[in-house]
């Protein structure tokens, strides 16, 4: 009973994460968004006090639930790991625990937020790691998906769903998305969540607190009788059938041992004391003490860093526009600054799925890699959209309002001449000007000497927020003759 409701928990958890990423209308972040500020990194970034607080009670009460219900990571792997069953049955064995390597992981991890490496970060949490999953494989699925219900519906006069441009987010995200769910699948279809228990940060956090848990799997020994069923079906190998244990900082309290058992003899139920008979410690546990010590100051610093278009209409064909050569990175208004984006950021991709425009796309560049950053070549960040503030769990992009947004300026544009049709090809354009939604752009004379000169833009750098509509709509091609130079510090104009 106790293993189906947790698969039943297990499944709607990982059906609402999944379409935070999916889901392009902004419809499941309305409804779901609290999922992905409910994951534990995210929540310790963001320093929600909370969730927590929240997530450590659970896990003294009941051991790491989290793991196998609230995780999307973990409930993957166990999805994989219930497909090597079907292959072969009662086929794990208890291990001893890789007590060093997880404490290493662990620390990697907490040096990696103190001294801002963002590329360890991004790699090893766990939720960021299913973000990237789910838009690299599943996300073109489901847009593929839309497009063919939208044309099917479309034929027959119901215009219910609509077509969206189906992305691929970057070579560097793909990758590194095949070979984390290449490595999971091996692992957890050889020996279930081996991941959880050796490399994941969270998972080691969680495990020292799931040792003094008042609920957790308990052996009877008076039933058992060492027949070892409960070992071979333990994706954890935390039960040693021999001496009747179970290694509950590795336990992910999934039940399955219980299920397994004829004779009843494990039971979830209350902490029970030591027979006094059991040999006592020989000296101080100095993994607690190691673990106090990383847990402390990872928790310190994270509280105080608080494709496209390629024809016009069907007919002629267009050249794609390329990214300029910025010198400064531009991050969306909601994150303040590129400090505190990187700072924050896990490199989940939750903001890249929920941004409309195709504005925001994972860096390539091995700093922040597959952190977010804007480009214009698709499209540009629209002064009423305010849609990646509102999923961002951890605090990076931070909640704001339209009209905040309206006055934020994260960058300024910047005009190219060489590029402005006007002078090369000798038409009027004026597009930068019309479609600028702060009025900062003005046609002005190219030749002031000459009022009937060619008409160029002149840009007033402090009415500017670097929306970019004037970059993205910039008929200029490959690169266009005005675009926007980021900010490092954004500010209100």
């Amino acid at each position: 009973m106790l293993k189906r409701v947790r698969q039943g928990l297990a499944a709607l958890s990982i059906t609402m994460v999944t379409l935070l990423f999916l889901d392009f209308t902004g419809t499941a972040a309305a409804w779901f968004g609290w999922m992905a500020k409910i994951q534990f990194l995210p929540a310790l970034l963001a320093v929600n006090a909370g969730v927590i607080i929240s997530l450590v009670v659970l896990t003294l009460l009941f051991g790491r639930l989290y793991c196998s219900v609230i995780c999307p990571l973990g409930i993957m792997q166990d999805g994989l790991a219930a497909l090597g069953r079907r292959a072969r049955r009662n086929r794990y064995g208890f291990s001893p625990e890789k007590k060093i390597l997880r404490y290493t992981m662990l620390a990697v991890m907490a040096a990696a937020v103190i001294l801002g490496v963002h590329v360890a970060v991004a790699l090893l949490a766990p939720y960021s790691a299913y973000g990237r999953i789910v838009q690299s494989f599943l996300s073109p699925l489901w847009d593929e998906g839309n497009n063919l219900l939208a044309e099917w519906s479309a034929r027959r006069d119901s215009y219910a769903f609509y077509s969206t441009d189906v992305r691929m987010r970057g070579l560097t995200p793909l990758i590194t998305a095949a070979v984390t769910l290449t490595a999971l699948a091996i692992l957890s279809w050889r020996n279930g969540r081996t991941y959880c228990n050796t490399i994941c940060p969270v998972g080691t956090v969680l495990g020292f607190l799931s040792k003094f848990s008042l609920f957790r799997p308990v052996i009877d020994v008076t039933k058992c009788n060492g027949c070892g069923l409960c070992a071979r079906n333990c994706k954890s190998a935390c039960i040693n059938p021999k001496k009747h244990t179970v290694d509950y900082s590795r336990c992910v309290a999934c039940f399955d041992c219980i299920g397994k058992c004829r004779r009843g003899a494990i039971t979830y139920s209350r902490r029970r004391p030591k027979p006094i008979a059991e040999k006592p410690e020989s000296g101080p546990d100095s993994s607690r003490r190691s673990f106090l010590t990383i847990a402390a100051a990872f928790t310190a610093t994270a509280a105080l860093k608080a494709e496209e278009k390629t024809v016009d209409g069907g007919l002629a064909a267009i050249e794609n526009k390329k990214a300029p050569a910025r010198k400064t990175k531009i991050v969306p208004p909601g994150a303040a600054g590129i400090a505190n984006l990187e700072s924050h950021c896990t490199a989940c991709q939750l903001c890249v799925s929920a941004c409309p425009n195709g504005v925001l796309r994972p860096s390539s560049d091995l700093s922040t890699l597959m952190q977010p950053e804007s480009g214009y070549e698709l499209g540009y960040c629209r002064p009423e959209c305010t849609r990646c503030s509102e999923v961002c769990p951890t605090g990076a992009i931070r909640p704001i309002t339209r009209a905040d947004k309206s006055s934020t300026q994260i960058g300024h544009a910047v005009w190219i001449k060489a590029n402005c049709i006007p002078l090369t090809d000798g038409v009027s354009c004026g597009n930068c000007a019309r479609h600028c939604p702060t009025g900062a752009i003005t046609m002005i004379a190219s030749d002031p000497a000459d009022g009937n000169s060619p008409q160029v833009p002149a840009v007033n750098t402090e009415r500017c927020i670097g929306c970019g509509a004037c970059e993205n709509l910039c008929p200029s091609r490959p690169f266009s003759a005005i675009y926007v130079e980021g900010h490092q510090q954004h500010r209100l104009v």
